[in-house]
């Protein structure tokens, strides 16, 4: 006969319980999960059975796929670069050898406190301009990516790449319906204009570039001082004034600048060219005047030229006439009128 094993009978009453507790439990949620597993889904549409459903994009609107890595420095050059050429209509390059830290904060002080003292002068006349001293600035550019940057916005036209429909065909770094900056119908509209650019061969070496958001010739000129009189064929800011343009770090950044050229309004100018943009008075407000004096002197001159030529026909008409009323007198009209006279 096998042993039998005799339990407490506390221990016995413990367990039973807490067996119909649990069991109650997973009736209740075998119950509740039941309950909402009853929810019937709709059928579809005859239009959803028929069609194609759309594509569901790989990639969030806004981070489309590129050819060129966004991850890589490089990459947000490229994009800050094409960014600053499409909003700063005035650009002036320098060839810079080798600043210091030291040198460049230094020049980049001078130029703020140049520029602080046009605005104030701007304001002093009475014109209504905004305030650029602190969009005014003098950076270092690496020349090979601006170069590519500037055949991007010269050259590439997205909405001839760019789909009726708008939509991508298959969402890849290689699809030609992208067309941002950094897209590969980018890289491949302006790679065949490679060093064909007027700015091409200026765009070799190390650069710095002085960016002022309007085309501002006071300004311009004020900077041109600051940073190479002599290149303007300007006076050097004097002691009294300007007695920090002396100090020996901007003294020694200054002669490791070299003027080479300027873009306005998408124009490439010269050392003469970029000279006369600082020569206009007035700003551009001057020169919008120099042009209506201009076009109204024009004006006055095409109107005396055209009233010249109907002066001269009156008057040989005139004189044709007397002769022709003398010719069909008599000589003995003529005689009648001459004794009258007398």
């Amino acid at each position: 006969m096998p042993p039998r094993l005799r339990l407490p009978g506390g221990r016995l009453s413990q367990t039973v319980p807490r067996r119909t507790v649990l069991s109650q439990n997973e009736i209740f949620l075998i119950s509740r999960a039941a309950s909402t597993a009853t929810a019937t889904t709709p059928a579809a549409t005859p239009e959803q059975m028929t069609e194609t459903p759309p594509h569901i994009s790989r990639f969030h609107k806004s981070q489309p796929p590129s050819h060129r890595n966004p991850e890589y420095r490089r990459s947000q050059l490229l994009r800050q670069y094409t960014s600053l050429i499409r909003t700063t209509p005035l650009m002036v390059f320098f060839q810079h050898n080798n600043l210091k830290a030291v040198e460049w904060a230094a020049i980049r002080r001078e130029l703020a406190t140049a520029m602080r003292k046009v605005d104030k002068e701007i304001a002093a006349q009475g014109r209504t301009a905004p305030e650029l001293a602190p969009h005014i600035k003098v950076n270092i550019i690496q020349s090979n990516i601006f170069d590519v940057a500037l055949r991007i916005v010269e050259y590439f036209r997205p909405e001839k790449h760019s789909p009726a429909t708008g939509q991508a065909v298959d969402q890849s770094k290689d699809d030609p319906t992208l067309t941002h900056d950094l897209s590969r119908a980018a890289h491949d509209a302006v790679k065949p204009m490679k060093g064909k650019h007027d700015m091409s061969p200026i765009l070799l070496g190390p650069l710095a570039v002085l960016t002022i958001p309007t085309v501002s010739p006071e300004h311009l000129k004020e900077a041109l001082t600051i940073l190479c009189p002599k290149a303007i064929g300007a006076r050097a800011p004097k002691r009294k004034t300007n007695p920090g343009w002396y100090d020996l770090p901007v003294q020694n950044g200054l002669e490791k600048l070299n003027l080479i050229a300027a873009r306005v309004e998408e124009d490439v100018m010269d050392l003469d060219q970029t000279k006369w943009v600082t020569t206009i008075e007035g700003g551009m407000d001057g020169l919008r005047s120099q042009l209506v004096r201009a076009l109204q002197s024009v004006g006055a001159n095409i109107t005396n030229t055209l009233e010249g030529a109907s002066k001269s026909l009156y008057l040989t008409l005139e004189s044709r006439r007397s002769v022709l009323e003398d010719e069909q007198k008599g000589p003995e009209e003529k005689k009648d009128e001459n004794t009258d006279g007398q």
